[in-house]
């Protein structure tokens, strides 16, 4: 038998059953944003709470289904301005560090002392800057198709990278702007999605939602697509994405996780990031990866951006299936 090999092949990689939450509630975290929060799974199990992408996507009952459901107390949120948080597509008192303060408030506010943290995407980015900001309340962390939010990543997926891939799809990506403002994307959607005409930022939302999950799948998916048609959706998505990104995640630096890495290299962690990720290419999980080498380093061969890929899903409940048994061994 190959080395590792009995413990990996003990583990759950199958999604558990699908579940309804057993509390849901709004949490009103300033005078201005509410966020809705539920649970599902075990009330007194490990807690672990759910960081979703975007930012601005929310989260999608399917997110429970990466735990099991016996073990784990589920706390799945949605992000300022995301999904059922109000106000919606609010980008006022909306960065970073308000959504950590966010985490830090709801963590207090549902008496949990510690908890494991799973993210993908912007999920993995928040992730990071949360357990760099709150080391001392991470038990474990799972983090998936790694987002540093870096100038060069913003501008691969952004200004013309990908789109030597999916030519096809960025065309009506590109083809919304004008030629002369075509220069820089982001500032170009910017002036669109928070243009003083409706009309006008559904088109941007639409096409700017569009790109993205019409590049999210290694082979397309056509429910995932489907989503840029939904102009409620859309725009959350669409204004909050940008407009992180206009101000480089509200991070100090380029390189502002990758250094302070330092300060959660004691936390057990497995990154899994999918070969043919268009969207976070694997550059940053492996740049990740060097500057941690201490953390379980998953590539899926057949795999794209989704956490929802088979192969990317089976590593991530493999991955909590780990670190509950590292929680119940107490090592």
């Amino acid at each position: 038998m190959e080395p590792g090999k009995a413990i990996s092949s003990e583990l759950n990689r199958n999604l558990y059953e699908p579940i309804e939450p057993y509390s849901t509630g709004f949490f009103k975290v300033s005078d201005l944003h509410t966020i809705y929060y539920e649970q599902s799974g075990n009330p007194s199990g490990h807690p672990v709470v759910f960081l979703h992408g975007g930012p601005g996507g929310g989260t999608t009952p399917s997110n429970r289904r990466f735990f099991d459901p016996e073990f784990y107390r589920i706390i799945l949120f949605d992000q300022r301005g995301a999904g059922k948080s109000t106000p919606h597509a609010c980008l006022v008192e909306n960065t970073s560090w308000d959504l950590i303060a966010d985490i830090e408030k709801l963590r207090e506010h549902l008496e949990i002392p510690e908890w494991q943290v799973f993210g993908g995407s912007w999920g993995s980015t928040l992730a990071l800057a949360y357990s760099q900001a709150h080391p001392d309340k991470v038990t474990g962390m799972v983090l998936r198709g790694i987002f540093l939010l870096r100038k060069k990543e913003i501008e691969w997926f952004y200004e013309g990278g990908a789109a030597a891939i999916y030519p096809d799809a960025w065309e009506p990506f590109r083809d919304l702007i004008p030629e002369n403002e075509r220069g820089c994307f982001i500032d170009a959607y910017s002036k669109r999605l928070n243009s003083d005409d409706m009309e006008t930022q559904y088109a941007a939302a639409r096409a700017w939602t569009k790109w993205e999950m019409m590049t999210a799948h290694l082979l397309p998916n056509e429910e995932n697509i489907k989503r840029g048609d939904d102009d409620d959706f859309s725009l959350a998505f669409a204004r909050i994405e940008n407009h992180y990104f206009v101000n480089k995640g509200f991070f100090p630096s380029d390189s502002f996780l990758l250094d302070n890495v330092h300060k959660i290299r004691h936390i057990n962690t497995t990154i899994v990031q999918g070969r043919y990720d268009v969207c976070c290419p694997m550059m940053s999980a492996w740049d990740l990866h060097k500057a941690w080498p201490e953390a379980d380093f998953k590539v899926v061969a057949d795999a794209g951006h989704s956490a929802n890929e088979p192969g990317i899903a089976a590593e991530l409940v493999a991955a909590n299936e780990k670190l509950k048994n590292i929680i119940k061994n107490g090592s």
